[in-house]
């Protein structure tokens, strides 16, 4: 089939090369009869603009780029980010946005990353997944003002737009949740190498000074939130005798319930678990998985949203949006294990080493 122009689709609707332009961009004051009636010819017959000569008329290529520090193996393995993909699929497409996906698997990637992102003019803007503490990205996009918006906590927080989600509170719950239960031996997997696994710590560590409980360092393993170090981490906690964990995201808590497997430990009879994401495969683990159920997909899409702001000059008068989380209960979790009585008196007495 033969390309259209806009000079051709505007003679079949009986408008102007101009109107048919301002449809396809979105102008906003035209008559709605008029747009209605160009939008028919567009979808009758399958017009598309040239994406090439709009970028060159507008200085926009209406492309914007993902960034994953993580790498290829995370992305592949890692039920998160599909999820949080989705997300922001809906939202380019909603945007009439292209896609680019820059994935990183060294520091030396990052850095030709960064130059090639930054040299090109590929990109009107970029979404950045990684919160990592020591990520290099950040500081570079700041400085040569490349508009993005951070999924997850900034160590720069007053200078970057973020999407992020209430981790401190969902540990928090996840943590109270067993506490509730009578669990005494509370363990935790993990992670010290981002923002995120900060203030999932420091929900734990909150729910335990609400019941006058000090953490037993002993009992605190750490993972990167892959499946093998949750199960590498596991069974480092399995000599200290735990009698709950609190992982600190699905994909290790996985790999925590196969060290548990292998070490003949029933779930939730002889030690409960709970997760952190909600992803797919809790519900398919056995027995299901207790887990913060927080929302993945809408944090992406909400990021493509405050980017198209940003791009618009338009930029959201808040720099964060931190979205609620909720606890959901499976079978991972026994049933409560004292009397109301005796978890009172546990709850003020109750010390474990430092």
């Amino acid at each position: 089939m033969k390309k259209l122009t806009l000079e051709e689709v505007g003679k079949l609707a009986g408008v102007s090369r101009a109107t048919v332009s301002r449809v396809v961009n979105g102008y906003p004051h035209i008559r709605p009869e008029i747009r209605e009636r160009v939008q028919r010819v567009i979808d009758e017959t399958g017009y598309r603009p040239n994406l090439l000569a709009r970028s060159l008329a507008s200085d926009r290529s209406n492309i914007i780029g993902l960034v994953i520090p993580s790498g290829a193996q995370a992305v592949f393995t890692d039920p998160y980010f599909p999820c949080l993909t989705q997300g922001i699929a809906r939202g380019v497409n909603s945007n009439n946005l292209t896609l680019a996906l820059f994935m990183v698997h060294s520091e030396q990637e990052e850095e030709r990353t960064i130059l090639s992102i930054l040299g090109t003019g590929l990109v009107d803007g970029l979404i950045v997944t990684s919160d990592n503490k020591g990520d290099v990205f950040i500081p570079e996009l700041l400085k040569h003002d490349m508009p993005f918006v951070q999924i997850g906590r900034s160590l720069y927080s007053n200078q970057v737009y973020r999407v992020d989600t209430d981790n401190v509170t969902g540990s928090y719950l996840a943590t109270k949740h067993l506490l509730s239960l009578g669990y005494q031996r509370i363990a935790t997997i993990a992670t010290n190498r981002n923002c995120s696994g900060d203030d999932r710590f420091t929900g734990y560590a909150n729910a335990f000074a609400e019941y006058g409980r000090t953490i037993d360092r002993r009992l605190v393993a750490y993972g990167d939130y892959g499946l093998e170090s949750g199960y590498h981490a596991m069974r480092q906690l399995i000599p200290q005798r735990p009698d709950a964990v609190f992982v600190t995201s699905d994909t290790m808590a996985l790999g925590a319930l196969r060290a548990l497997q292998e070490a003949q430990l029933r779930v939730p009879d002889d030690i409960a678990i709970v997760g952190y994401d909600d992803l797919p495969p809790a519900v398919q683990a056995n027995p299901q998985l207790t887990t913060i159920r927080q929302p993945i997909e809408q944090t992406g899409f909400l990021a493509v949203a405050t980017l198209v702001k940003i791009l618009s000059g338009e930029p959201p008068e808040s720099h964060e949006i931190v979205l609620p989380v909720e606890l959901v209960v499976r079978a991972s979790c026994g049933a409560v294990r004292m009397s109301a009585v005796e978890s009172a008196i546990q709850k003020v007495s109750y010390q474990v080493n430092p």
